[in-house]
């Protein structure tokens, strides 16, 4: 059991990891902390949070467990400021789609990286924004990567992988670097693509007429497109080499569709759907 959990930042994951918490009894005292503690209140009768924290110094003082869920642009400044606050014993976890900028952010605020500190990313999520649409199963069957620092103390580790676990998720490690690398393929560019599809279709003069023809491919493909940008903008900031270097790839492999396009070359781009469907069905889909 956990006497206090501080969540700092309460969005679509924050929010969903209080319900969970709080639904599951795993917490005595889940307490949200943010911007604005007067927009927070509402997740009280929710049932997401036991309370708002007064401010962010007070909530963490004592805390059993700090749970960062800003955007990860912003999470060099909310360390700072809880930082003298901390106790040794407090364990520091996240819910960020970079690792590596956290780790960073970590090492400049206390120059040594505390032995408490286990950066997590839950793979789960939504395109609504908000703890109004926080949902307690979101966890369930999806997978947390935790990438623990050297120098990350066991015990806190396992604190940590237990309450995921708790939660329903499937709990695995990785390291930090190559963390990013594979959420940028895999997360990162999907979201970028479909802003740059969505906002290339919006910029045409019959728009209307596109989007009214829309249909389910073209929705399913850009749903994520409807998620929070500032969130975005901050996750591309985080991982800007990772992604640039995808970008630059993906780039090239459009410019041979084009080129393959102009030339006629069917054979060509059956044999690329072709590809592309053996490794989506091999490695995503499965047997059927």
């Amino acid at each position: 059991m956990i006497e206090r959990m501080v969540i700092i930042g309460l969005g679509l994951i924050g929010g969903s990891l209080g319900l969970a918490v709080k639904q599951r009894g795993l917490c005595r005292d889940v307490v949200a902390c943010g911007r604005d503690p007067v927009k927070l209140q509402g997740a009280v009768p929710r049932g997401i949070v036991d309370r708002v924290g007064e401010s962010w110094e007070e909530a963490v003082d004592g805390a059993d467990l700090v749970v960062l869920a800003t955007p990860v642009g912003v999470v060099e400044t909310v360390l700072r400021k809880i930082a003298p606050r901390l106790s040794p014993e407090t364990i520091i976890t996240d819910v960020g789609s970079t690792k590596c900028s956290l780790i960073d952010a970590a090492q400049r605020v206390f120059d040594e990286l505390p032995g408490a500190l286990v950066p997590g990313h839950p793979i789960a999520g939504t395109e609504f924004s908000g703890y109004e649409h926080a949902l307690a199963d979101l966890f369930v069957d999806h997978k947390v990567i935790l990438t623990p620092h050297a120098g990350s103390e066991p015990a806190a580790v396992a604190r940590v992988s237990r309450l995921w676990r708790e939660l329903g998720a499937d709990v695995v490690e990785m390291d930090a670097q190559e963390h990013d690398r594979v959420l940028a393929a895999t997360s990162h560019l999907p979201h970028l693509l479909a802003y740059a599809l969505v906002k290339m279709l919006a910029d045409r003069t019959d728009h209307q007429a596109v989007f009214d023809f829309a249909a389910g491919g073209f929705k399913d493909f850009t749903r994520v497109a409807s998620s929070d940008p500032v969130m975005w903008r901050n996750i591309a900031l985080a991982n800007d080499k990772e992604l640039g270097a995808l970008l630059t790839d993906y780039r090239e492999l459009l410019d041979q569709m084009i080129a393959r396009l102009d030339s006629g070359d069917g054979d060509y781009l059956q044999q690329l759907f072709h590809d592309a469907k053996i490794a989506r069905d091999t490695h995503l889909v499965g047997p059927r």
